[in-house]
């Protein structure tokens, strides 16, 4: 039997390595956060201590049968966090974390702390790092519809051919027209959230309307 103590340290210690995931995908807003990060790796962390205590206790021979069966279970959990959009599919990243919190947890419930410290800390690496990396060399990129309503359309056109060559960004279907007193300008364009954000604030201001849709949710 494991002494009451060291289950206590397991479980705290599994859920803190859950609520430092959980703070990063919180920081990014995304749908798992601290709470459910810190849930997962918990109750993986219970899981694996009672398959080892229940093992002893009833004499089984299978010690592992329980903390098998996480696998199969968090991978419903991951499921549920994958959506799909009119840009694609969303959530696998977060699919993935909550994969690896349960791979954490059942480290920690059997007593692997320094495995599961280090893996906390490569997955951290990597949503923070490499993902901040990704936004900045514009590795993921998504088709987008902008649209500019304004009374200054030719000024505006002008800006966004400047902007987006600067940016290296090809445009497609560029168009121009007129709706009662104001002008429109529409493009289409494959870019990353970065270079979103730069367009929609080199563009948007006082007597500017500006809207941003993905590509394939526009009519």
């Amino acid at each position: 039997m494991i002494p009451f103590p060291e289950v206590l340290l397991r479980l705290l210690f599994a859920a803190a390595m859950g609520a430092l995931i959980g703070v990063e995908r919180e920081l990014r807003r995304r749908p798992a956060g601290i709470r459910t990060s810190m849930f997962v790796c918990l109750a993986t962390a219970l899981f694996t201590i009672m398959s080892q205590e229940l093992s002893h206790l009833w004499s089984d021979t299978g010690p592992t049968r329980i903390a098998s069966n996480i696998v199969q279970g968090i991978g419903f959990l991951g499921a549920g966090a994958i959506l799909k959009d009119s840009a694609g599919l969303v959530g696998l990243t977060t699919a993935a974390t909550i994969f690896v919190e349960a791979a954490i947890g059942m480290a920690t419930g059997g007593g692997f702390y320094a495995i599961a410290a280090a893996t906390t800390g490569i997955v951290l690496f990597a949503l923070a790092i490499l993902g901040w990396a990704a936004e900045k060399l514009s590795f993921k990129r998504r088709p987008m519809f902008f649209r500019f309503i304004t009374a200054h359309a030719h000024s505006v056109a002008i800006e966004v051919h400047s902007l987006l060559a600067g940016m290296k960004v090809p445009v497609r279907q560029f168009r121009v027209s007129v709706t009662g007193h104001n002008s429109v300008v529409e493009f289409e364009a494959d870019v990353s959230n970065h270079q979103e954000e730069q367009i929609i604030a080199q563009l948007n201001r006082e007597g500017v309307v500006t809207e941003v849709v993905p590509y394939e949710g526009h009519a």
